[in-house]
């Protein structure tokens, strides 16, 4: 029996800590991933090869080196891409059919005492119980045996950037953009793409450095995008572009240096797909503003709502044929004439063809949706033990009196907003969010969760608690 500790194996990846004395991830964990992942897809999917990439964190090649060591030994045949984007292991196990998977070695936003390993097969990623399954045969030391061939393509990375530069057409716009890349390796192609485009591109922090002296790379934490803010506002640029650390999230600013919601952004991407593909599904998690379900449905399409989670909604979108989904975290999907995972750089694309294409601003594309008040997602601590209970107690006193969606956790339907609950997959929490029209209304529905939450003391309400005072 191998000992691993199992807290590193969670819903959608593998991820701990890399410094310490007693360190999570080891090049000898990562072999082992490797072998229980190539044994694991020759036994469920007759898998051939296995593309394997990581990001330019000073920790990663010897993880990723290991993991392909760990891969060969399972009698897999495996590739190594080098330092790559995570949607460039996507692309190329996507490309390559479903006789194909791939392993990307990223901590992607998290400061450097973390890393993280991805799991794909096909345009697919492995997640929740597939995981678990990897552990488990570690822990059995149930490998297959054998002498995959190692070789090296350090090429993929172009091939897939020029994929997507080849889905975008910009208009006769000129647009002049800020890109902060967070010392990334997207700043290492992105600007350059951009610039091929026509586009004229300020670079913020493009020189990739793993050590991320600036800012971690997180478009999506207002405490990360003030130097982008201020860049856009500075060099009176007509948009603000910022990369996670591993490419599969972009955030935008507006020309006033306004941080642009992800929800937003996807109706954004929605209206213009549905000026083409009429009817089409878009998919969203339970975390998005009802503006979004009713901008999909103003331009003709079908809003579908979803768990939270990349993976999850990344299934859901193959399984109903969907050509567009994405989340509040940041994670947005294109399927149209393309694969449908997390792509960053097309994404950031597609937006700068809409904006060239227009003669409105990026505020003014965005005006016509109505803005909500919401609040961020409040994180409460509550035991690993209770917090299945706690939704579930929730989800039924709330069912008494209001319409709930509980595709992920309890979502209650408000005359004037929504209130949602649902359990964090990623640590001992329970995760809530609020939306409504006014500020009154969304502290009448935050005051309703925690009178409810009163009767589970282990729930620890303080964030919930702070923020009505704020709002209040």
């Amino acid at each position: 029996m191998t000992q691993v500790k199992s807290h590193v194996f969670r819903k959608y990846d593998i991820r701990g800590l890399v410094t310490g004395a007693d360190p999570d991830l080891t090049p000898d964990f990562a072999r082992l991933v490797g072998r229980a992942y190539g044994t694991y897809m020759k036994r469920h999917h007759d898998i051939e090869r296995v593309y394997v990439g990581s990001d330019n964190r000073e920790s990663s090649p010897a993880l990723r080196a290991a993991l392909i060591e760990g891969v060969a030994a399972s009698g897999v045949d495996v590739t190594d891409i080098g330092q790559v984007l995570t949607p460039t292991v996507y692309f190329a196990t996507a490309s390559h059919g479903p006789r194909s998977g791939g392993v990307m070695i990223t901590g992607s936003h998290l400061n450097t005492d973390y890393n993280g390993i991805k799991l794909a097969h096909g345009k697919l990623a492995l997640y929740g119980d597939q995981i678990q399954t990897l552990r488990e045969m570690i822990e059995a030391d149930d490998f297959n045996s054998g002498n995959g061939r190692i070789t090296e393509d350090f090429s993929m990375i172009h091939r897939h950037l020029e994929t997507v530069k080849s889905k975008v057409k910009l208009g006769s716009r000129k647009i002049k953009a800020v890109v902060d890349a967070g010392n990334g390796l997207s700043g290492a192609y992105m600007p350059a793409i951009m610039e091929s485009l026509g586009v004229e591109v300020i670079c913020l922090f493009c020189e990739p450095d793993g050590t991320f002296p600036n800012h971690l790379p997180n478009p999506e934490d207002p405490e990360l995008t003030k130097d982008l803010e201020a860049a856009v506002v500075a060099h009176g640029a007509d948009i603000g572009i910022g990369f996670d650390g591993d490419a599969d999230r972009c955030g935008t600013i507006d020309e006033r240096g306004h941080h642009v919601a992800a929800d937003r952004l996807l109706a954004l991407l929605a209206r213009d797909l549905l000026s083409r593909r009429p009817g089409s599904s878009i998919v969203f998690d339970v975390k998005s503003s009802q503006a979004l379900a009713d901008e999909i449905k103003k331009h003709g399409g079908h809003p579908v709502m979803w768990m939270a989670g990349h993976s999850l909604m990344k299934a859901k979108m193959n399984e109903i044929g969907s050509p567009l989904g994405g989340e509040v975290s940041g994670h947005i999907f294109i399927g149209e004439d393309y694969y449908g995972f997390d792509d960053a750089p097309l994404v950031s694309l597609k937006v700068l063809e809409i904006l060239s294409k227009s003669d409105q601003s990026f505020s003014e594309l965005l005006a016509g949706m109505p803005s909500l008040v919401a609040t961020p997602e409040i994180i409460l601590s509550t035991p690993d033990a209770d917090k299945w209970r706690v939704i579930s107690a929730l989800a039924a006193k709330l069912k008494e009196k209001y319409e709930v969606v509980d595709v992920d956790g309890a979502r209650a339907i408000f005359e004037q907003g929504w209130g949602l609950v649902r359990a964090s997959n990623t640590q001992p929490a329970i995760t809530l969010r609020f939306e409504a029209y006014t500020k009154p209304e969304i502290v009448r529905y935050m005051n309703l969760f925690n009178d409810m939450l009163k009767a589970h003391p282990q729930v620890d309400r303080t964030k919930l608690e702070e923020l009505i005072a704020a709002y209040s």
